[in-house]
């Protein structure tokens, strides 16, 4: 993952098309609407499933991620409506899907909170300022732990590792800024683009 992201991943307001995203106080929809593929609000598992492979993960964890997701987060974004077999995911609603024992960067109506941000790195980056080494991640998801909550321990470990896999660099840092783009929803979008110029080269080598 190269730790450089351009500066118009960081922009708010339109997306590459030019459709209009979320505002910063919906960072959470704006994190989850990459996986929105054809923009109708509802997050499919095969949605899910082709938002993983277009960042670069595998097929095993693109379809554990599209199963484990879609199944933990439909019924709560769906308040009030019946169960559906094919598990929608309702962006709008995503708020609704927080999960306990997490770092509290987003709050209750998924909107960012920066000190809660800056805090992470306050806290725990103790070999670099601006980045996480693995250990570092695990004292992290440890601290933030709540009694009990199994659920919420598993959520965290899944999200924060699943991250770190995809995203550390040669050093095994997981850096501030790729974490900041992950908050903000931009991070998908640059990864797409990495890995379809990647795709792109490899097959150009072939011919």
């Amino acid at each position: 993952m190269d730790p450089s992201l351009p500066s118009k991943d960081f922009q708010e307001g339109v997306d590459d098309a030019g459709r209009p995203t979320p505002t910063e106080h919906n960072s959470l929809q704006k994190h989850v609407a990459f996986f929105d593929r054809d923009h109708d609000g509802l997050v499919y598992p095969w949605e899910t499933f082709e938002g993983f492979r277009a960042i670069g993960a595998g097929y095993f964890m693109s379809i554990a991620g599209a199963l484990l997701i879609n199944v933990a987060l439909s019924g709560k974004t769906r308040p009030g409506k019946y169960p559906s077999l094919f598990f929608p995911i309702e962006v709008k609603n995503i708020h609704l899907g927080k999960h306990g024992s997490d770092s509290g960067v987003y709050d209750s109506d998924g909107r960012f909170v920066p000190l809660k941000f800056e805090e992470i790195f306050r806290k725990f980056a103790r070999t670099h300022g601006n980045a996480l080494t693995s250990g570092e991640l695990m004292a992290m998801l440890k601290a933030n732990r709540e009694p009990q909550d199994y659920k919420g321990w598993i959520g965290s470990w899944t999200e924060w590792r699943t991250l770190y896999s995809l995203c550390k660099d040669n050093n095994g840092l997981l850096r501030k800024e790729t974490i900041k783009a992950v908050y903000d929803g931009s991070l998908f979008e640059h990864m797409a683009r990495e890995t379809a110029a990647a795709a792109a080269a490899k097959k150009k080598a072939w011919i």
